[in-house]
């Protein structure tokens, strides 16, 4: 039924751990074809059945969706994500007044390698990493619609700059409803979500319990939010007292969104203002002196090849916030790049401390929320972490 792939002597045993990926280089041998998104089955050397996944030419050729031989049809699929739901309805997300935004289906984390479904009011949207997880859209598109507990009224594919796919352009589509800018609420805060032109899915997510952290730290605070997007740290400052929040984004969209942000939550005279300037370029010459600093850049690092000029740039963007932040001051910064883990990231950061000549303690260590769960048999979920620092 499937095409059969057989490792290399010895080399099952991440299988045998629950991990999710299979390399190039443990293959020897596949039997029957295999186009880029097909299921497979995956066999030891001896011919003991493994796992089964998707296939794609690649560094990593086979993505493990099952340890069990079985057929994967609609209702294995459905089967999946209902437990997905399940955790999720567990830990109080469907329960939550004040909240109707969260990550459905979080990739590995969640069973689903090259997945990611996003949950916004009722919008629902996918964004495939895998030709094979692409390929099931229209699969999963039908099953979110008939899930009751989700009263979901558009699903969108928002694939096109994520995967490579050879037998047709993929298109960002509508699969189903047409609501293109649905409005949420995150710890009732309200947030346009531009889920067709926005960066990710639309909206970062994966920081919600970090931006309510800093809620907390705002009261009578002068905040500086770098890579601000559209402004949810900003939101979530002003919400907490904030004396004045400047967000700054190289980009003119992201900025008018979070003015449209800002304005839905506090109305045209909140203490905000906003810069459409890169933000290594604004702090050469701030328009404030500020106490609370939010760094929240891009991933600087997507593959191993880059880590040496990441922790560069780490170094650099931490010295220069450390340079300008005035004594007693609080910086939130963050790294999203998978490939530079915690330990790399901190030590960026002390070395940053140390040319800026800057005394710092860590007060908190920030993560990815319950929502964007890591699987124990797959480290490599583990890509968000950050810093909450007092600067002397």
């Amino acid at each position: 039924m499937y095409a059969k792939i057989f490792l290399k002597k010895n080399r099952e045993e991440a299988l045998k751990r629950f991990h999710r990926w299979i390399f190039s280089g443990a293959i020897q041998r596949i039997e029957g074809n295999s186009a880029d998104g097909d299921i497979v089955e995956v066999f030891s050397n001896d011919g003991t059945y493994l796992a089964t996944g998707h296939y794609q030419k690649g560094s990593i050729t086979v993505r493990i969706i099952s340890f069990k031989q079985t057929t994967i049809d609609e209702s294995f699929w459905e089967e999946k994500l209902q437990k997905s739901i399940a955790m999720r309805l567990s830990l109080g997300f469907f329960d939550h007044a004040e909240t109707n935004v969260f990550r459905l289906v979080h990739g590995e984390g969640d069973g689903f390698p090259g997945l990611i479904v996003d949950y916004y009011n009722g919008v629902v949207v996918l964004q495939a990493h895998s030709v094979g997880m692409f390929r099931e859209r229209e699969t999963f598109a039908r099953i979110l619609q008939r899930l009751n507990i989700l009263k979901t009224t558009a699903v969108f594919d928002k694939s096109s700059n994520t995967i490579n796919y050879k037998e047709g352009e993929a298109k960002d589509i509508f699969l189903s409803g047409n609501e293109k800018l649905p409005q949420v609420s995150e710890y009732g805060n309200q947030f346009l979500i531009d889920i067709e032109t926005g960066q990710k899915t639309g909206f970062f997510i994966d920081q919600r319990e970090n931006r309510h952290l800093l809620q907390q730290y705002s009261h009578g605070r002068t905040v500086l939010n770098l890579f601000g997007y559209t402004g949810g740290f900003s939101v979530y400052a002003i919400r907490g007292g904030a004396k004045m929040t400047d967000t700054v984004d190289v980009s003119e969209s992201a900025i008018q969104l979070t003015n449209k942000n800002i304005e839905l939550n506090f109305g045209t005279n909140a203490p905000h203002q906003s810069f459409v300037v890169d933000a290594f370029e604004y702090l050469k010459n701030p328009a404030r002196k500020y106490d609370l600093i939010i760094l929240d850049p891009p991933a600087f690092a997507k593959h191993q090849s880059a880590i040496d000029n990441a922790m560069k740039a780490y170094r650099r963007l931490n010295r220069q916030a450390l340079e300008q932040i005035l004594p007693q001051g609080i910086l939130f910064t963050f790294s999203c790049s998978q490939v530079v883990n915690s330990e790399m990231f901190q030590t960026a950061v002390l070395s940053a401390a140390i040319d800026a000549g800057r005394s710092v303690r860590i007060l908190h260590k920030l993560t990815q929320p319950a929502d964007h769960p890591i699987n124990i048999f797959h480290p490599e979920g583990s890509y968000l972490k950050g810093l909450v620092l007092f600067v002397e």
